[in-house]
């Protein structure tokens, strides 16, 4: 079966071959890493110490394990940390944030046999992590002949993700079984997972990581020199449209424009488009819009102090404008993608507004939407969500009070879910004190670990 799944895989590589490579030409993905995409890693310096492989997908992923990825530095002080992403942008991301933490930050590998193989050869874990939902089958069957531990950390399976792993049959079953433990964000995931096969036994529900990602100290450097250049000082009140998708620039503009119209002309726009591929066609957007402008790629000058938009055009620095932000809606949601994470800026003191389509986020949302800590839109057209949106906006704008206590609401629930990390470490505690450094012919066994929440 694993034989088929990689004839498979090889296929779907040729096949999509000419999407990769206008890609590559267009944005630079794939092609950047590809060495180490086919599994020859840089060299992770041999000095006797265990070695824990982190595996995240992108900035997502990354940005919530950065308090797993101190508090595993704290723990267990002993052991080297390399970290792996698939995307771009959670390249980038990881080596700016864990260049003090991480021995290496490479791309995973492509998951073949051979290439698998080669970056297990050359990392020898005494363990792998691996970030939310990346059920790579082959890693999962390398790391269980060689009797690594492998620990699915914030674990999550989307109702998609587990309508698209059914259709694998019971191969999908003999993957999940290769992971030593579960460490799921609900009891939905939970049982998701228990339904591909996984023991009951072996899963643990121990909220999820973002709550305590959001509790960490944000870049205040950055912070400030954003202040400072934009003329951020809350003398006008600043909206965020946090990892948009297209159209929702375009719609968010608009609401902005009426806004303006209105009599709220005290209010400022900062736009962070999910994926850099799209900085381009969103400048273009803003350079016809009408209103004056400013990139944060841009040379600083007087005039960004008082520009009504400001585009953030860079990776991984959306965390430092919460602080400075009134408002935030979170993109991803009017435009169908799931959402993106309302935790940061809910943990930020910020009123936060999320579209109708917040399936990645369906248990977070919840929590907020039961104690009133957010706004969610309707699913409605496009002309009426323009008209919606415009509405809010300005209620928000108008009512400072609400805007204040909706603030409110929503810290607490940060507040009140906190904790996952420290569970995660006591249930991670069970399989890293029992690896030591040991050579690629000596093997060991390991039993998960069974503490509960």
């Amino acid at each position: 079966m694993y034989f088929i799944y990689s004839l498979l895989l090889a296929i779907a590589f040729v096949a999509l071959m000419p999407r990769f490579l206008v890609d590559a030409v267009r944005h630079g993905k794939y092609v950047t890493g590809i060495r180490e995409r086919m599994g020859q890693l840089p060299a992770v310096e041999s000095i006797g110490r265990p070695l824990v492989w982190l595996h995240c997908v992108s900035v997502g992923e990354a940005e919530a394990a950065r308090p797993l990825i101190h508090a595993l530095a704290d723990r267990f002080p002993s052991y080297r940390l390399v970290i792996s992403t698939t995307t771009l942008t959670g390249q980038a991301f990881a080596r700016r944030v864990f260049k003090d933490r991480a021995t290496a930050v490479f791309y995973f590998p492509f998951d073949w046999a051979w290439t698998v193989r080669r970056a297990l050869r050359t990392l020898n874990p005494a363990a792998v992590l691996i970030m939310e939902t990346e059920l790579w089958p082959r890693l999962l069957h390398e790391c269980h002949r060689r009797r690594t531990p492998v620990a699915l950390v914030n674990g999550r399976v989307s109702e998609k993700s587990f309508r698209g792993y059914r259709l694998l049959g019971r191969f999908i079953g003999r993957v999940v079984n290769n992971l030593t433990i579960a460490l799921m964000q609900t009891d939905a995931d939970s049982e998701r997972l228990r339904r591909l096969g996984f023991p009951a036994e072996r899963i643990h529900v121990l909220g999820n990581l973002k709550f305590d990602s959001s509790d960490l100290t944000v870049e205040r450097v950055i912070t400030d020199e954003f202040r400072h250049r934009f003329g951020l000082d809350g003398s006008a009140t600043l909206i965020v449209a946090a990892s948009t998708h297209e159209p929702e620039e375009q719609i968010v503009l608009e609401a902005f424009k009426r806004c303006r119209k209105s009599g709220n002309e005290a209010i400022r726009l900062l736009i962070a488009p999910r994926h850099p591929e799209r900085f381009e066609d969103v400048a273009s957007l803003l350079q016809t819009s009408g209103l004056t402008w400013a990139c944060r790629s841009g040379s600083a000058r007087e005039e960004d102090k008082k520009c009504e938009v400001i585009l953030l055009d860079s990776i991984g620095e959306l965390r430092a404008v919460y602080p400075l932000s009134q408002i935030v809606f979170v993109g991803g949601s009017i435009a169908r993608k799931g959402g993106h994470n309302m935790i940061e800026p809910a943990a930020a003191g910020a009123c936060v507004l999320v579209g109708a389509h917040t399936k990645n986020f369906a248990a977070i949302t919840r929590a907020f939407r039961d104690c009133d800590g957010l706004i969610q839109l309707p699913d409605e057209s496009a002309e009426a969500v323009n008209d919606h949106l415009a509405s809010v906006f300005n209620e928000l704008l108008r009512d400072k009070e609400r805007r204040d206590q909706i603030a409110a609401r929503g810290l607490a629930v940060c507040e009140q879910n906190r904790g996952a990390t420290a569970r995660t470490i006591q249930m991670l505690d069970g399989i890293l004190t029992m690896t030591e450094p040991r050579s690629e012919t000596l093997p060991f066994s390991v039993s998960p670990a069974v503490a509960s929440k």
